[in-house]
């Protein structure tokens, strides 16, 4: 299993061959939110995508193509093309029913959109399992940094979005809309009682002190060296350590234009009368 750095120092994409299997599975880590960047990271990662299927065409099609750690922009423009360009593989986009409730919080201040989660294709349940070809994964609800962030368990490796970074940066912010440092530090403990060896595959690395990328950690390592949340952080003393930070950080950039991708599964928003899609930003809110 390899990492690959694209786009940009903070964002790992993870193309993961399983010998165990004949289908080649390719789980999205995350892309960052760059402007600049977004269209490339597209392409090249579509262009990946398209090797791998055209490597496994003849092998048995995954239950689940994509499966979104965490809500994230560029990830689900991905996910939304590759399902619209790949019938043959019976691409479908699945992420935690939560969902729905980032979809709720959201749409009081953003363009009509269903808040069912019905954008996607499959709605896991915390705890549901699912297949990609042969290999046997589950989803973990690991709410804190939005309600909707998954962890994927698939063997001894899981996929943990945002909720826990390299243990030398610590954890996910908690300040956006339905964030919660309770629901974090939980989560992460409900992650820290998976076998110790079981290696975490985070979104990004912020690479503290200039070091190379990394992308991998292990359950055991976060326990003793995670500068957020090792053993012996209570939880109280980590809500307020996590909150004290939040509120020192400012609103990503591109924050509503993301999120209105986020909510339409990567989709462009509906059309309104004139044909044009748009993606708007509330001036008297947040």
């Amino acid at each position: 299993m390899e990492g690959m750095q694209i786009g940009g120092p903070q964002w790992v994409g993870l193309p993961l061959r399983f010998e165990q299997t004949d289908f080649t599975a390719k789980l999205e880590a995350a892309v960052d939110l760059l402007a600049s960047d977004s269209e490339g990271l597209m392409r090249g990662q579509a262009k990946c995508v398209e090797q791998t299927f055209e490597e496994t065409l003849e092998a048995q099609p995954p239950a689940w193509g994509a499966s979104e750690v965490t809500c994230n922009k560029s990830a689900l423009i991905l996910a939304a093309f590759c399902r619209s360009n790949a019938g043959r593989c019976g691409l479908t986009v699945a992420i935690g029913e939560n969902i729905a409730i980032v979809q709720r919080t959201f749409k009081k201040i953003l363009p009509a959109f269903a808040t069912n989660g019905s954008q996607f294709d499959q709605l896991f349940k915390d705890g549901e399992a699912f297949r990609i070809g042969k290999l046997e994964g589950r989803a973990i609800h690991t709410p804190g940094h939005t309600p909707a962030c998954v962890t994927y368990v698939i063997g001894d490796a899981a996929f943990v979005g945002d909720t826990l970074f390299m243990p030398d940066y610590g954890t996910g912010r908690c300040d956006f809309p339905g964030g919660d440092a309770h629901m974090l530090y939980r989560s992460i403990r409900k992650l820290f009682a998976l076998p110790a060896q079981t290696r975490l595959y985070i979104c990004h690395d912020y690479q503290p002190g200039g070091r190379a990328p990394l992308w991998q950690s292990t359950i055991a390592e976060q326990r003793e060296r995670n500068v957020h949340v090792h053993d012996g952080v209570g939880e109280e003393e980590f809500v307020a350590m996590r909150n004290a930070r939040d509120n020192k950080l400012d609103m990503p950039l591109l924050m509503f234009p993301a999120v209105q991708f986020n909510m339409w599964a990567g989709q462009l928003p509906r059309p309104e009368d004139n044909g044009v899609s748009y993606l708007k930003t509330p001036l008297n809110q947040l």
